[in-house]
């Protein structure tokens, strides 16, 4: 088989030749006692930089020893790009969420071959899935493996905007020392109203995390959580996002996009927040409308946004999101970092062998299985909720991030 692999540039110094770290923490399973990522092997150290296209996510020596063929690549976007081409007759295609590829139906019709396609970290809305349950390409990825990276992205973006640290560290790097600057939009977080839009593994796990600071906290959710669960956290529950976002002074996105989310943070919701509250998204870019973002930052509506999602991804370099007042945006990192990357990294490879070794992948890791919404792919979206990112993101020429 050929295995076609879309990974983000290697570091412009080339690759590290050595970590701030000799090993990783041991983790056996995740919070609800599901177990990590078990490959039957592993051809590279836990703790390496794997998701660039030097790190192969581990995999050359595996595929080329079962006599597949792996082709790696960053080159994914514009006419004629490298990615595109391998496609045609590749059986597999693997991407990440933080750098992808957007496969779409007209890629899908390109390539006959293809059976597969592998999201490397979680969340597969750059692949069309109604174009893939027509085509009958299973879509996996593998769940829970960066869910609780992410979600501490969140508590630290929380108290970057809050405790406003950029403006402090800005003033820190410029040689100044002027407090009454630093200081005249910092808060405490303590006490404030703390509330996440869904409450899956990555909304509960940050709910979780921010109890200790004394907060009170807020949830919506398709689907209510057990009563005790809301008791242990002392949570409220919301059965709208009008109605949770009118009282947190924190809003956390952690819902999937899908037609009901995409920019459901417009103008009309966002004025409906309580004024000078601060926005946290992780989830995916066009869950916001990102001008509405931005005039409600530059008007004080919202005191604040920051997250890693953006659309498309790489983001142009004129994104409003770049300059806009307030903000504290990361590229797409929240869920790659070293830690993370050998979780999705082990991730891939079982998959991998199931495939080839003819055995189940776990129903958790299935989107997309035989034409039909399956797994996890079946608890969070509904037959035909693709959106239109797919085809929309490749209208886009990002090369260096510049829209065409």
């Amino acid at each position: 088989m050929k295995v076609l692999c879309i990974l983000y540039d290697d570091p412009t110094g080339g690759m590290p030749t050595s970590y701030p770290l000799k090993d990783l923490p041991a983790i056996e399973k995740y919070p609800d006692g599901m177990t990590l990522p078990s490959p039957k092997g592993r051809d590279f150290t836990p703790g390496e930089l794997l998701g660039c296209v030097s790190g192969e996510l581990g995999l050359r020596k595996y595929l080329e020893d079962l006599g597949h063929t792996l082709v790696v690549t960053s080159d994914k976007d514009g006419e004629g790009c490298t990615a595109d081409k391998e496609l045609v007759d590749a059986d597999i295609v693997i991407s990440q969420p933080f750098f992808p590829y957007y496969v779409t139906r007209k890629l899908m019709e390109s390539a006959p071959n293809l059976k597969m396609a592998i999201t490397a970290g979680i969340g597969s809305d750059h692949v069309d899935l109604a174009a893939a349950m027509d085509h009958n390409v299973d879509v996996v990825e593998v769940t829970y493996c960066n869910s609780r990276s992410v979600a501490e992205h969140i508590v630290m973006q929380i108290l970057v905007l809050v405790r406003d640290f950029t403006t402090q560290h800005k003033i820190v790097n410029d040689g100044g020392w002027h407090i009454a600057d630093a200081v005249s939009r910092s808060y405490d977080v303590e006490g404030m109203h703390i509330g996440t839009i869904a409450a899956g593994r990555i909304g509960i796990d940050m709910l979780r995390k921010m109890k200790p600071f004394d907060v009170h906290l807020h949830y919506m959710d398709r689907h209510r959580l057990p009563e005790s669960v809301e008791q242990e956290l002392n949570l409220t529950f919301h059965e709208t996002v009008e109605s949770l976002v009118a009282v947190c002074d924190v809003i956390n996105i952690s819902c999937p996009l899908h037609p009901e989310t995409e920019h459901m943070f417009n103008d009309e919701l966002i004025a409906k927040c309580k004024p000078g509250a601060y926005i946290i998204n992780t989830a995916r870019g066009k869950i916001c409308d990102k001008d509405a973002i931005a005039r409600a930052c530059e008007s004080g509506q919202l005191s604040g946004y920051a997250g890693d999602v953006w659309f498309p991804q790489p983001a142009p370099n004129d994104h409003v999101w770049r300059t806009m007042p307030h903000h504290g945006m990361t590229p797409h990192t929240s869920g790659t970092s070293l830690s993370a990357q050998t979780r999705y990294a082990d991730g891939v490879r079982e998959i991998l062998e199931c495939v080839f070794d003819g055995e189940e992948i776990r129903n958790e890791y299935l989107i997309v299985q035989n034409g039909e919404l399956a797994g996890m792919g079946a608890h969070s979206y509904s037959k035909g909720t693709a959106t239109g990112g797919s085809e929309e993101a490749a209208e886009f020429d990002k090369g260096e991030g510049n829209a065409t």
